[in-house]
């Protein structure tokens, strides 16, 4: 059950085959490219997180036993989704901020892949909806095409503490070097199931 202090959620994407944002859509056109859709400025992915396959699943390492929300998205063919609340086109919601406020939540700890795109988009999205928004770099990874990563701790981080995204490491002992914003391997910790 969830409590009106805590709620646990996952979000996964969950393609089409023809997704708009696979470059195999686009005749002519290599992965991390970018084109101009309707919505903006798209950056082309390798086929990923298709419906249907072994990529759309959460990772089995995970436990979600005590999950009250397992949300999909990128079932939109024509928009890409990398926040958990608003779609690329930043019109379509999810409901997630609804959901939230329903439950009084008002704190929100965001990880996973990727720290420049879905993980940034979701956490700014967050904060422009009024939650207090806390990333956990030690379980984030980049892409990083061309500076991605440093512009989006940069967007999350420029406006701080007042208005920006918080970040924090819960081992100390993971925490990179001063000045970097990348995160350090999970190698050597605790193969058990993570808990959600």
């Amino acid at each position: 059950m969830c409590s009106t202090t805590s709620c646990r959620a996952a979000r996964s994407l969950c393609r089409a085959r023809d997704h708009t944002s696979f470059a195999s859509s686009h005749a002519g056109r290599q992965p991390f490219e970018t084109i101009r859709l309707p919505y903006g400025e798209q950056v082309l992915w390798p086929p990923h997180c298709v419906q249907g396959t072994h990529g759309a699943a959460l990772h089995a390492g995970l436990d979600i036993t005590h999950a009250q929300l397992v949300m999909r998205k990128g079932h939109h063919r024509e928009i890409d989704s990398y926040s958990a609340f608003l779609e690329a086109d930043r019109k379509t919601r999810s409901g997630l901020a609804g959901y939230l406020r329903e439950r009084g939540l008002t704190e929100l700890y965001v990880c996973g892949l990727a720290t420049d795109f879905c993980v940034a988009w979701t956490a700014l999205d967050g904060r422009a909806a009024g939650f207090t928004v806390s990333v956990i770099e030690d379980a984030c990874r980049a892409i990083d095409l061309q500076g991605s990563c440093a512009k989006a701790w940069d967007d999350m981080t420029r406006r701080r503490p007042q208005n920006g995204v918080r970040s924090t490491f819960p081992d100390t002992r993971l925490k990179p070097q001063a000045g970097s914003r990348s995160t350090t391997s999970l190698t050597g910790r605790s193969r058990s199931k993570r808990r959600l």
